[in-house]
């Protein structure tokens, strides 16, 4: 289950805890970690949760920080963009998508070859949208991701997506998962009919619970 930091105002860090499988909440927890060590990373990524959203509610604070070890901040932010290019959610927050950078920055501590691909690959962004891929309309940033479709970095990206972007509890609450229940007896009497953005469907096509 992945978290992300969310800076207090004052001197520590909390985040965001794993979904309670009883009541599907999230509930805040803290993690002491002093400014001076938080701020020792080459690239810190941070941002502001909007208010009124649903995180918003459970954030400890509207203000998310990311420590980047290798990687820099703008490659951290372009990391970022391209991955809301390639899986866009305009409910999910930019914490969300630093989570991505977060994790090719690990991969990058441990290999050298990653880390040179990445800093190519944002080279390649930059190039190609003109100076700057952040600062790029939405439009070019397509097209210039569509550009390098099928290159080792983009799949790298890519595939780091689908587990950094859906795997962690911000996305949880955004799309309604209410966490895991298979030790709660399975999702027939928890969650099973819990979709609210479709009508509902007819007895015919779903009929009523078989229990034996």
């Amino acid at each position: 289950m992945r978290t992300i930091p969310i800076v207090n105002v004052g001197s520590s860090i909390s985040f965001v805890s794993e979904c309670d499988v009883g009541t599907g909440a999230v509930p805040k927890l803290n993690l002491p970690l002093t400014r001076r060590h938080f701020l020792k990373g080459s690239g810190i990524l941070m941002g502001t949760i909007t208010a009124g959203s649903v995180l918003s509610v459970l954030a400890p604070s509207p203000v998310w920080a990311v420590e980047l070890k290798v990687l820099n901040k703008e490659q951290g932010e372009t990391l970022m963009a391209m991955g809301r290019i390639l899986y866009p959610h305009k409910k999910l927050p930019d914490a969300v998508y630093a989570l991505l950078a977060k994790d090719l920055d690990a991969k990058s501590a441990g290999n050298p070859g990653v880390a040179g691909g990445i800093a190519q690959g944002v080279i390649a962004l930059n190039n190609s949208a003109g100076g700057s891929f952040i600062k790029a309309s939405e439009s070019k940033q397509l097209a210039v991701v569509k550009s390098l479709e099928g290159t080792p970095f983009f799949e790298m990206v890519r595939g780091q997506c689908i587990t950094s972007i859906y795997n962690n509890d911000m996305a949880f609450v955004v799309f309604g998962y209410p966490g895991a229940c298979w030790e709660k007896g399975g999702y027939i009497t928890r969650g099973f009919q819990d979709l609210k953005w479709l009508p509902n469907p007819s007895l015919e096509a779903s009929p009523p619970v078989f229990k034996g």
